[in-house]
């Protein structure tokens, strides 16, 4: 309970009632206010309240009216605490009567009669405490349960969402393995004055673009961290700071106050980096247009306690201890309740229709990164989101591949088999390795390829194993494998992320991994990789 609804407002126009018992109660140490008129008292309820004294010669009608109207708006769990000031029968009887009357059948009143006795007063007042007290405790409680009922229901509606997101990205980066595998694979038949070679170009350009967005859907749904590494997140906006600037409109500027020496957090740098530009650029544009205006990243560590972190929004289960934060502050038009409930979900925006993934891209990379977000905004005072990031406890970095350059193509030697349900992923995969120099066998589901691996396992160089497929898993088909001969080499294919799909094979043994889509030159550089 905070001061004020602890606190006593006393009405008790006439007489000494009202300093005798501000006395009395000060020696108590308890809270009170002497209140002119029973209009001022019922407008300092709005602010909260322990209890009411109410002399009787205070309740005229139009008090009375006033106070009918304060507890009709009280919610379910208030019934505030009155002690009623009188010092005759006949009044205490119409007074009590004429009040009851207007409080319903919820009345908690105590009659106290003049001349008042401090021991009958102390504890009537005590008794009203603690009631009130077990009021607000249930008040808290459940404010408590409805912040509980909205974070699952949120939950739900996101990780629903997230699991659509997710299939989708993984069945269209199928699509585009095709579409990229092959116009990468045509690219390295054309010569360099082929008319032709331009307009295909432009398709791995879009087939490129399109493999960003599955990115994006991917980190909605969680799962879109690809390259993990141990990262200082001010050195990582400091990188970013002229891309920063120029993404932004000249009438905003943008404040960097970035602490030193941060402790490192575990992260995909490219996914980051989507966060960072989105909060910025989502507050640049708050600011109207043709007005100038502030944005300000801060950055530092906080301890975070339990309680904190259960009212973070859209919180996965955390625990309290060292995080590194990022604020991004903006001087814009800030958010009501309404428009603050919808932000996150997929191409909703402020602007214009179909704007993108933005906010929702956000909150699922900081959702996979094991993060949690929280969100002050009031209209017209601008908004502020404030992101954590649990500190990294694994000293181990992750290094990022190096770029594979499309043009290049290997010269392999050996025999690879294909296992995977798309006829159009095979088929590209057959016609890239062979054109690198390897011999393909494909197969198109799990148990095809056991019982083509059983029977010519000696031979087969490698195996590209794609991770989703139906009646037999990949990592079930893998085990097999391993059944047949336990130093096989399995290099996983998946549309999800490689931290997503690895993790189920942690400790197994894989060769290696190759993202969906790939071109041709990434997929022989990966097997030469394996193999040599």
């Amino acid at each position: 309970m905070t001061l004020e609804e602890q606190r006593l407002l006393i009405v008790a126009p006439t007489g000494r009632d009202a300093p005798m018992l501000c006395e009395i109660l000060q020696n108590y140490r308890i809270t009170c206010r002497s209140c002119g008129s029973v209009a001022e008292a019922c407008a300092l309820c709005k602010d909260g309240v322990g209890a009411l004294i109410l002399a009787e010669e205070a309740l005229d009608a139009a008090a009375l009216d006033r106070l009918a109207e304060l507890f009709g708006s009280q919610p379910a769990w208030s019934d505030i605490p009155v002690l009623l000031l009188t010092s005759n029968g006949e009044r205490i009887h119409a007074s009590g009567q004429a009040l009851l009357a207007h409080r319903g059948v919820r009345g908690n009143l105590v009659i106290v009669e003049r001349p008042m006795r401090r021991l009958t007063l102390r504890v009537a007042i005590e008794s009203a405490l603690r009631s009130r007290f077990r009021q607000y405790e249930l008040r808290d409680h459940l404010e408590e349960r409805a912040r509980q009922d909205e974070r699952l229901r949120q939950s739900q509606k996101m990780e629903s969402i997230g699991i659509l997101a997710g299939g989708v990205a993984h069945d269209f980066n199928n699509l585009l393995t095709g579409v990229l595998g092959n116009a990468s694979l045509a690219l390295d038949y054309l010569p360099e004055s082929s008319p032709v070679r331009r307009p295909i170009q432009d398709v791995v350009e879009a087939s490129e673009r399109a493999a960003h967005l599955t990115r994006q859907l991917l980190a909605y749904a969680g799962k879109g961290r690809f390259v993990v590494e141990e990262i200082d997140l001010s050195q990582q906006i400091r990188q970013i700071a002229a891309l920063i600037h120029t993404s932004i409109p000249n009438a905003v500027q943008v404040q960097l106050n970035l602490a030193d020496n941060l402790p490192c957090i575990e992260a995909d740098a490219s996914q980051l980096q989507q966060v960072v530009m989105n909060l910025i650029i989502n507050g640049a544009e708050a600011i109207a247009e043709g007005q100038t205006g502030t944005v300000i990243v801060t950055t530092g560590v906080q301890e975070a306690s339990e309680k904190y972190l259960r009212s973070m929004e859209f919180d996965p289960p955390m625990d309290p201890g060292r995080y590194v934060f990022m604020e991004v502050i903006d001087s814009g038009v800030g958010m009501d309740a309404e428009m603050q409930a919808h932000i996150f979900d997929p191409f909703f925006t402020t602007k214009f229709a179909g704007r993108g993934l933005g906010l929702a891209a956000v909150l699922g990379i900081i959702r996979g990164h094991a993060g949690a977000l929280k969100i002050y905004s009031t209209p017209g005072r601008g908004t502020t989101f404030r992101v954590l990031f649990p500190v990294s406890k694994n000293r181990d970095q992750v290094t990022k591949a190096e770029a594979v350059d499309d043009a290049h193509a290997l010269n392999g030697g050996g025999t690879v088999l294909v296992i995977d349900d798309e006829a159009l992923v095979r088929n590209v995969a057959k016609a890239a390795l062979e054109r690198s120099g390897y011999a393909v066998q494909v197969c198109a589901d799990g148990r095809a390829g056991i019982e083509a691996f059983r029977t010519t396992a000696a031979g087969v160089s490698v195996v590209l194993l794609d991770m989703s497929m139906p009646n037999m898993s990949g990592e079930e088909t893998y085990k097999r494998l391993m059944e047949i001969k336990s130093d096989v080499k399995v290099v996983l294919s998946s549309g999800y992320s490689e931290k997503e799909a690895v993790s189920r094979f942690a400790g197994k043994g894989l060769a290696g991994f190759i993202q969906k889509p790939y071109s041709s030159a990434r997929l022989a550089e990966v097997i030469d990789s394996v193999l040599n």
